[in-house]
């Protein structure tokens, strides 16, 4: 095994949260930092076209091409489960939408972990300091910071329509959604820079690049955390396939995300010790919850043939509407190459038990059959609903201790009966909402899943059937109390039981906030990195 050295700390991740850690770290310049990234420095110009995300997903270059395990609440079905490689991780394949989620989100996390700085008003201005809003500085929203944000640069007469349904629907339109209550419609807003991804590498890591107390390793794939009595030293990895370690002084800091960081945990013998001992893993900490309590937000898609009015779909399957899309792209940086995967967003109550939003709509003028297959020769749109607050909990298992091995991905989706209801209520009131006045020019026609799904029980199986993942896997190393047996990390993300190891990602959150999963991420390292800084000034 190549010996890699020693280093203040070492960080095994460079997606979202990862580039954060190594920005934020190596401000110091008393400290060294190693970043390993299992993936490559991706350079591929598909990674900075925002439209790009459709050549990215399940391509093995940019993505781990995960799969879940046959679902019973998806009718049996198996589904993709992307995941970014390459610095900058799955930043550089998602849907580039800034969501921050809701107050009431925080204010949970806040009384979960016993800590009220991860409440509301303790994270809004860990958000505003990373970013660079179009707005301007407000009340609400930086200026200056890394993580840049812009207003879409394209339109589509049939989203407006759309929105305008829902106003006569009852949902109001919202110009912002990021001020903690995101009830209403509007155009979403996108981690973009004149018409190009931004990704994490690019805000974050791109401008340090040349500290001289900072390392990156590429094609470095994590194995597992060295465990030396009660304390974390250091990491193994494979580096481009050779077996290295790194020795860390101060902490490793895991930023795998909610599948790698409970993968690398499980296979250091840290976690259920019946499930370790089954994988002949040497049990070095038991602490239950490692890769327990996966949530994610299930999609479901519904589909309207259109007539007399423009979408994606007939452009795209038209070589001159392709030149003409590309053509606009390389003058201007704007068109439907800039689109994210979703245009137009709605927040609004699945029913009256809600308090606040608990589904979040994704509206597009364009329809397919599953991600990857071409668009449809007829004209149409499709309205994307999740449930923002699922009570379905699911779990990441090691399959053996090979890293390069996929884990066992169980999201359980639908396996409550309130789970369920969401559903077909979910899609009750995207039929309520095509049925306005607003659309009626344009004989909007279901497809999908189709109007003979009319009761309960026929609409939450219609969910199983085109339900789908919007890739937002959270809470697998959920922070708590200390005394929570299923916590894993502490309020400062420390890993509970050894010193040494923090994990900063996805994967601490408790619950899963109310909105897409990338920007709290961001905050999430941002502030974790300055409870790493204090704790060692403090030391």
């Amino acid at each position: 095994m190549k010996d890699l050295g020693t280093y203040d700390y070492v960080i095994a991740g460079a997606g979202a949260a990862g580039c954060v850690l190594a920005n934020r770290l190596s401000e110091d310049p008393e400290v060294s930092v190693l970043l390993l990234e299992a993936g490559n420095d991706e350079k591929w110009i598909w990674t900075r076209i925002p439209v790009g995300y459709l050549y990215c997903i399940n391509n093995p270059r940019t993505d781990w091409c995960y799969k879940t395990v046959p679902e019973k609440g998806l009718n049996g079905r198996s589904i993709i489960y992307a995941r970014g490689k390459g610095l900058g991780g799955s930043t550089l394949i998602n849907a580039m939408l800034y969501l921050r989620g809701q107050e009431r989100d925080y204010n949970e996390w806040a009384e979960l972990t016993g800590d009220s700085s991860w409440n509301w008003d303790g994270v809004k201005p860990v958000f505003m300091s990373v970013e660079d809003s179009w707005r301007g500085a407000n009340d609400n929203h930086g200026s200056g910071g890394e993580w840049r944000v812009e207003q879409q640069r394209l339109s589509w007469e049939i989203l407006d329509h759309f929105e305008s349904a829902a106003n006569q629907a009852g949902i109001p339109t919202n110009q912002d959604f990021n001020t903690g209550n995101n009830l209403g419609v509007s155009k979403f807003e996108v981690n973009q820079k004149r018409g190009w991804r931004w990704s994490s590498v690019r805000g974050f890591l791109d401008p340090v690049r040349s500290r001289p107390n900072l390392t990156i390793m590429t094609a470095a794939l994590s194995d597992k955390v060295i465990v030396e009595g009660k304390r974390v030293t250091g990491i193994e990895f494979l580096h481009k396939g050779q077996p290295c370690k790194a020795s860390s002084r101060i902490e490793t800091v895991l930023a795998a995300g909610s599948i790698g960081s409970p993968a690398i945990l499980q296979r250091s013998g840290i976690g259920n010790p019946e499930f370790l001992q089954s994988k002949g893993i040497e049990v070095k900490h038991a602490l239950p919850g490692v890769g327990e309590n996966l949530q994610d937000h299930l999609q479901l898609r519904t589909v309207f043939k259109v007539k007399g009015i423009k979408t994606l779909n007939k452009t795209a399957n038209s070589l001159w509407g392709q030149a003409m899309m590309a053509l606009e792209f390389a003058l201007f940086q704007t068109g439907p190459l800039t689109m994210a995967p979703s245009q137009l967003g709605m927040f609004a109550h699945s029913d009256e038990k809600v308090e606040t939003p608990d589904i979040e709509y994704h509206v597009q003028p364009l329809s397919l059959d599953k991600f990857g297959d071409p668009l449809h020769k007829f004209p149409a749109f499709t309205a994307s609903v999740c449930n923002l607050r699922p009570t379905s909990r699911g779990t990441i298992k090691i399959t053996d201790t090979d890293p390069n091995s996929a884990p066992e991905i169980a999201p359980n989706y639908l396996s409550t009966d309130r789970d369920r209801e969401v559903a077909a209520n979910s899609l009750r009131l995207t039929r309520k909402i095509v049925q306005q006045q607003a659309l009626q020019p344009f004989e909007p026609e279901e497809s999908v899943p189709g109007t003979e799904y009319q009761t309960d029980e026929e609409l939450a199986n219609a969910a199983g059937d085109v339900g789908t993942t919007i890739f937002h896997p959270v809470g697998t190393c959920k922070m708590g109390k200390v005394d929570d047996p299923h916590a894993v990390v502490d309020s400062r993300l420390r890993l509970i039981g050894l010193e040494g190891l923090r994990i900063v990602d996805a994967s601490v959150m408790p619950t899963i906030t109310s909105g897409n999963t990338s920007s709290p991420t961001i905050m999430i390292a941002a502030k974790g990195s300055e409870m790493i800084r204090e704790d060692r000034k403090a030391g």
